[in-house]
């Protein structure tokens, strides 16, 4: 880090979201019982952008950790599911993409 570089300002709003979500983490653990679902989803997507954040401000292309991120991705459905079940996930995508679940709203950002 530079000289004034806090957490914060090198990682930015990233790294506010992602304690946000592993102090809701912490507290179910502690309190002996596992996230919701949507929960756990909302933290993995925090220890992704963190990641992002992390391997940006090392100059790692957005477009290779995109590719690196669908591949792990795939892999673990296959491990997971098989290899049927990950095709039949993968072939809803398209449309999915098209009806844009996965757009960013870039007038809120």
């Amino acid at each position: 880090m530079l000289e004034g570089e806090t957490f914060f300002s090198r990682r930015g709003k990233n790294a506010q979201t992602f304690l946000v979500c592993m102090t809701q983490l912490s507290r179910h653990l502690m309190a002996g019982r596992a996230l919701p679902d949507h929960e756990q989803k909302q933290v993995a997507l925090g220890y992704v952008q963190e990641a992002w954040a992390e391997a940006k401000l090392d100059g790692v292309d957005g477009d290779c950790m995109a590719q690196a991120c669908l591949f792990a991705s795939l892999i673990e459905f296959v491990s997971t599911y098989g290899e049927e079940a990950a095709a039949t996930f993968a072939e809803g995508l398209p449309a999915r993409i098209r009806n844009g679940e996965f757009s960013v709203d870039l007038s809120r950002q």
